[in-house]
């Protein structure tokens, strides 16, 4: 039985992980939760945002899922998500993008997947104030280390899932020096993987060819700021965030989270899609070896999109949360 921490977040949070407890134990996952949480509700109750507590058992268990959750607005919290990312140095950010047979968007034929450097880049939070100019420095921070490592996963990722191409996203042309050492990253490793094309795309380029021919794209990789951006441009060609997975890779830690937000505003009214986080659960099954139970998941998730009367509303259905997740449990074979 695989321990793994549970985060089940703020708003919608108790409501989504409550259901894939619920498929996960319909399924007879060999997973106990270790549930601990984080956000506006803990410093509410516990008067700190981050409880030592959580960190602990995600350091004891190396494996976490985490709904969404709400970082203060305006009082001077940094993010959680990004305090988790570098407590754990979790430098890859991946968010596989998919068209779904039953969901509304744009094409048909999109499967990308983004890996986006998590540590580095203009979030590396290097920023200055001078109060005689009114000037505000915000400083890119690239290594040749975060370079490498994020691009030799990308490509570690397209040998293992048989993907024949990795495209490396980049400013270089203007960002001589950060895009430069980026670029010249993905040439260096790539030479390592010669059966995997290598491609580069400037990043403004990038964004119109996703959305004029996304096909053509399979593993992109891509600085923080850049992937920031881009991973949301990819989950809207396949409907959104609310059916996206997403996870936070480190060498030693992993945290797979639903990338949306905590929707504060449907909050306990039990009309929650929970697509995105089951499948950052199923990205995590793949990621401790229980792929037989990730593929079983899969598939009766998917099958429960593809009649759109059985979905939420967001995705155009009439069912709530509760019979969303019943209906998935049905399709389990």
């Amino acid at each position: 039985m695989r321990k793994v921490t549970l985060i089940e977040g703020d708003g919608i949070g108790p409501e989504i992980t409550e259901a894939i407890c619920r498929i996960f134990e319909a399924a007879k996952v060999p997973i106990e939760w270790e549930r601990e949480n984080a956000g506006q509700t803990t410093l509410a109750e516990r008067g700190e945002l981050i409880p030592e507590s959580l960190i602990e058992s995600i350091t004891r268990n190396q494996v976490a899922l985490k709904g969404p959750i709400t970082t203060p607005v305006g009082k001077g919290f940094k993010s959680i998500n990004v305090q988790l990312r570098k407590t754990f140095d979790l430098y890859q950010n991946v968010r596989p993008c998919k068209t779904t047979q039953g969901v509304d968007s744009k094409f048909d034929n999109v499967d990308i997947v983004l890996f986006r450097e998590n540590i580095e880049g203009l979030y590396s939070g290097i920023e200055f104030y001078d109060d005689r100019l009114e000037m505000s420095d915000s400083i890119a921070r690239i290594t040749k280390k975060g370079c490498e490592r994020i691009v030799k996963a990308a490509f570690d990722y397209a040998q293992k899932y048989g993907r024949n191409k990795v495209t490396l996203v980049h400013k270089a042309n203007i960002l001589k020096g950060a895009g430069g050492l980026f670029l010249n990253a993905g040439k260096e490793i790539g030479e390592n993987y010669p059966d995997i094309v290598f491609d580069d795309k400037i990043i403004d380029n990038m964004c119109m060819q996703l959305v004029i021919k996304p096909e053509q794209f399979g593993v992109v990789v891509t600085t923080n700021l850049f992937g920031d951006i881009l991973s949301d441009l990819c989950a809207g060609l396949v409907g959104g965030l609310g059916v996206v997975a997403g996870a936070n890779i480190g060498d030693d830690v992993a945290i797979f989270e639903a990338v949306h937000g905590s929707a504060p505003d449907i909050a306990g009214k039990g009309i929650a899609n929970p697509t995105a986080l089951l499948r950052s659960a199923v990205m995590m099954l793949y990621h401790i070896d229980l792929s037989e139970y990730a593929e079983r998941i899969d598939a009766a998730l998917n099958n429960t999109l593809k009649n759109k009367i059985d979905c939420t509303g967001d995705l155009g259905g009439n069912a709530n949360t509760e019979q969303f997740t019943q209906k998935i449990i049905e399709n389990l074979n």
